[in-house]
């Protein structure tokens, strides 16, 4: 299977291809002069270049405008507050033309891989314009229950060409745990209601039969309408911007703009991918537990072969098989991930569309971890797809040490919902700090993250006048980050007391095996869940646990795994010491265990004996 991709942040591009900026994407050439991009035309006319440049950005602009609006308009405080929303455009072909800048891979590769299925159930000669299509289907592109994938056909000639499509994480659509948080499921069913490809709006409005079974499986059915109207309303504005393209270009131009914008884009990934170290490179990275059974890890394994002209293979064969639990991943979020890693070590001005996809092979052995089937449930995907990401890296930074990382704390997503009616829900996730990059340390408390996209940790202020809580206190955690001659990004430390009863749901990894450190560097700490009761004492919570009660006054603490190190601790020059020393992200004691850095009574620092 093939899948798509994403530079090395989480988005697309931001200076060339698709970017915003409108800056022409011509590279140098190596000579002082500017190389040909590829896109302007025979003898490479200034004109039709800049008409290329035009209409890539008033594509990926189209897909940004939706998602903006999807944020505006929502209901869920985690989509409002963390601008958790994504878009794209699609064309009838299922191939993605652009993403929102700032979207998630893993959602743009679910839009893509699903739309295929949507044709499939309801063929695009019965659509009619101003219908809208919605799914959540995890065994048919999806990701899990609560992420719904919203379609809308734009007609050209009468015929749907392209599709505007959206996708957020709503409130909730039942489950073992409110909020679509059910790291103990041991099937789909407990993970909330399931939806095939149906139709989920006409020109007339929202079909009141779909909206009766969203509102009947929800805790929150207002809130759940409120981000389905957020979704929907998102396809019509990129549908209008679309129609604005095809008058503008005409039917024929439009579709050639695309395939020579996609053709470059194919032919730029096959270059950056043949400028690495030709080979096979493997690696592997294990998940702590499933959360059912503590005492069995899982590992997740990569072959990776580059071959000049080739392209790329990404081969997952002998990753450890699906399991009745909450750890098993979609094939699409499994692809995202893969190409996600992968582009990481490319050029990150490449664009992020279906071009770049031809470029670069997936494969992922049916019924493993990372491409699970009915009914094994898919909610904890993050936790396969990180492993694979880790993976990935590991095989690459084997391939090219002087562009190497460590390994890298993650994701902490946990759940905090009222105990009973009327239901309040607080969806949210730390991050963990980045390994070590060869030459540089690693962020702290921010992941390597394919699927962060634009959406944050919510701020403090909005969460406390929505739920009934406090949070106390957000902050680094010192000695955290794996020691090295580069350190490893620090995890964080959140602190939130209820003021009224609550239950809490955890899916956290890496807290039992610390992120590992590269030649010589040392891992990072792992973090963890606790319950901080009113006299102090703290009592440790399982990584993967549902509807564990929390009493008012109690406090929730959450703190995140640091990033391994790269390189010895005690090749860290004393000066790069003493100013983690002044920026607190080493502690006196820290700097003598890991560093073997003493302080003396005037605060300069020797090298111990």
């Amino acid at each position: 299977m093939s899948g798509p991709a994403l530079c090395g942040a989480d988005g697309p591009d931001r200076s060339g291809d698709g970017g915003a900026s409108g800056r022409s994407e011509r590279a140098d050439d190596g000579r002082g002069g500017r190389a040909d991009d590829g896109l302007s035309g025979p003898g490479g006319r200034a004109g039709e270049a800049l008409t290329a440049e035009v209409l890539r950005n008033a594509l990926v602009v189209a897909a940004e405008e939706a998602s903006i609006v999807v944020v505006r308009s929502a209901y869920s405080t985690f989509v409002v507050e963390g601008s958790d929303a994504s878009a794209a455009i699609l064309d009838a072909g299922g191939r993605l033309v652009a993403q929102s800048m700032a979207t998630t891979l893993m959602n743009s590769m679910a839009l893509k891989v699903a739309l295929p299925e949507l044709l499939a159930d309801i063929p695009a000669a019965t659509m009619r314009p101003g219908d809208v299509f919605v799914l959540n289907d995890a065994y048919r592109g999806g990701v899990h229950t609560n992420d719904l994938l919203v379609y809308r056909p734009v007609f050209v000639e009468d015929v749907p060409a392209y599709f505007t499509a959206t996708m957020i994480h709503v409130s909730d659509l039942g489950g073992l745990s409110a909020g679509g948080m059910a790291p103990l499921a041991t099937d789909i069913f407990l993970e909330g209601l399931q939806l095939p490809p149906v139709r989920l709006a006409t020109a007339r409005g929202v079909e009141s039969t779909v909206e009766a079974i969203l509102r009947a499986n929800s805790r929150t059915p207002d809130k759940v309408m409120g981000d389905v109207r957020a979704l929907i309303a998102g396809t019509a504005v990129a549908a209008t911007r679309m129609e604005a393209l095809v008058a503008e270009y005409g039917p024929a131009g439009l579709a050639r703009g695309i395939d020579d914008y996609l053709d470059h884009t194919e032919a730029r990934t096959r270059a950056a991918l043949a400028a690495l170290p030709p080979g096979r490179y493997e690696a592997s990275y294990p998940i702590d537990d499933d959360g059912i059974d503590l005492n069995t890890s899982h590992t997740v394994r990569v072959a990776i072969t580059l071959e000049p002209g080739a392209g790329a293979v990404l081969d997952f064969d002998g990753t450890d098989p699906q399991v009745p639990a909450a750890i098993n991943s979609s094939a699409s979020q499994s692809l995202a991930a893969a190409v996600f890693a992968m582009r990481c070590f490319l050029d990150p001005a490449i664009a992020m569309n279906d071009g770049c996809l031809r470029a670069i092979e997936v494969r992922l052995p049916p019924g493993s971890l990372l491409n699970a089937d009915s009914p094994h449930p898919c909610g904890g995907r993050f936790v396969p797809v990180y492993a694979a990401m880790e993976a990935v890296f590991q095989a690459l930074s084997d391939a090219m040490p002087d562009r190497a990382i460590a390994a890298s704390g993650i994701l902490q997503p946990f759940s905090i919902a009222a105990v009973r009616a009327p239901y309040w829900i607080h969806l949210s996730y730390d991050f963990g700090g980045v390994g070590a990059r060869q030459g540089k340390d690693g962020p702290d408390s921010t992941g390597v993250h394919f699927g962060i996209g634009r959406n944050s940790v919510p701020q403090a202020e909005p969460v406390e006048t929505r739920c009934p809580l406090i949070v106390e206190s957000v902050e680094t955690v010192p000695d955290s980050g794996g020691p090295g001659r580069h350190r490893g990004g620090l995890g964080s430390r959140t602190v939130i007391r209820f003021l009224a009863d609550a239950h809490v749901t955890t899916r956290g990894d890496r807290l039992r095996n610390a992120p590992p450190g590269r030649s010589g560097g040392l891992p990072g700490r792992v973090g963890g869940f606790y319950r901080r009761r009113p006299d102090g004492s703290l009592e440790r919570l399982g990584s993967k646990v549902n509807n564990v009660p929390f009493a008012a006054g109690e406090a929730f603490v959450i703190e995140t795994t640091g990033g391994g190190g790269i390189g010895s601790p005690y090749d860290r020059p004393l000066g790069e010491i003493e100013a983690d020393l002044r920026t607190g992200r080493v502690t006196v004691q820290g700097a003598l265990t890991d560093y073997g850095a003493a302080v003396r009574e005037d605060g300069s620092i020797l090298r111990a004996e």
